[in-house]
């Protein structure tokens, strides 16, 4: 085994480790420093394979906003060192679905295509990636492109949400504490009736 299959299968366990340690985690700040350490684990693997315009870009537009988003959204939360709650069962049965049906699908490509190199040189320009990444032929990329933009809007309506402070429980005591003229103090009496809106 080489030197870049060590860095290779290095990267790959620290974006797997994180991913995995960013959706169990019961507290919400650990959950983001993991997604951070995880999108910054891709973002190596494109510096590995060369691709330094999509590394920045992967910074830029994951780490620098979705991630700093979600930071500053728990940050403005009175409850993030709290743990977050039990996810319901209907809920993990789906996503441990998901994840099965995401190891198939990426089995079945390995399966199909293998680990062979290629032998065509991969040199790409920003300007190649570009005209490729806004081109509505049978080969670009103009698709996800937009889809990008639907994640960012996705993860800012996340934050959204997870910054609004619940319904706080307003109660009605129906008796008020009555002055003594006497002593001058508040005498405190036990409340007679409340209500829960």
């Amino acid at each position: 085994m080489n030197a870049a299959a060590i860095i290779f299968y290095a990267i790959s366990a620290l974006i797997l480790g994180a991913g995995i340690l960013a959706v169990t985690s019961r507290k919400i700040f650990r959950s983001a420093i993991w997604l951070l350490a995880s999108l910054v684990g891709v973002a190596a693997l494109y510096f590995w394979m060369q691709v330094e315009f999509i590394a920045a870009v992967q910074i830029i537009v994951y780490v620098g906003g979705i991630v700093v988003l979600i930071i500053f959204s728990i940050f403005l939360t009175h409850q993030s060192g709290q743990d977050l709650p039990k996810p319901i069962l209907k809920r993990t049965i789906f996503s441990g679905l998901a994840a099965l049906l995401g190891l198939g699908f990426s089995y079945n490509l390995i399966r199909e295509y293998g680990f062979q190199p290629t032998t065509i040189p991969f040199t790409p320009t920003v300007s190649d990636i570009g005209t490729q990444m806004l081109s509505p032929t049978e080969y670009g990329y103009v698709l996800p492109f937009e889809v990008v933009s639907m994640l960012l809007l996705a993860a800012m309506i996340g934050c959204i949400v997870i910054a609004m402070k619940p319904p706080s429980e307003t109660i009605t005591i129906q008796s008020i504490p009555a002055q003594d003229p006497v002593k001058g103090k508040i005498n405190i009496k036990e409340p007679e009736m409340m209500e829960e809106l």
